[in-house]
């Protein structure tokens, strides 16, 4: 005889791993990106969400990229609009975050064009529902 699911896990999806998540801010664009790109891992599952414009010096241009036969969708980087990411509403910020987390990434990054209101982001990204679908990690100042 089989024994019997307990309810709770009957149907249930399997638990997800918290994406490690990190926050990028100052400097310019350029210095921001050019950040990320120096920690992008060759070959993972890495996505980036870049708050602005790229400023000419786009270190982030190419990745992604891949002359391979299957190219991947990694590094998936999404470029939003600048404006306040905590003052907003968060509404962009949070399409563009629900979209890359079905992508399943193993490490992201957040790149703030203003970092004025930095803990407040911090603390909505720890906050349900994604405080148990990110893990944050130390910022990083570019």
């Amino acid at each position: 005889m089989t024994p019997a699911v307990p309810a709770s896990r009957a149907g249930a999806a399997p638990a997800r791993r918290a994406v490690p998540t990190t926050l990028v801010h100052g400097g310019n664009a350029g210095a921001r990106e050019a950040a990320i790109a120096a920690l992008l891992r060759a070959g993972a599952a890495d996505a980036v969400i870049l708050e602005g414009l790229a400023d000419g010096g786009a270190a982030l241009a190419e990745a992604g990229s891949s002359a391979a036969a299957a190219p991947s969708p990694f590094p998936h980087i999404v470029r939003i609009a600048p404006g306040c990411l905590c003052c907003s509403g968060n509404l962009v910020l949070r399409v563009t975050l629900n979209r890359v987390l079905r992508l399943a990434p193993a490490q992201l990054y957040i790149s703030l064009a203003n970092a004025s209101h930095l803990e407040q982001l911090r603390l909505w990204l720890s906050d349900a529902p994604y405080g148990e679908l990110l893990a944050l990690q130390p910022d990083i100042a570019a």
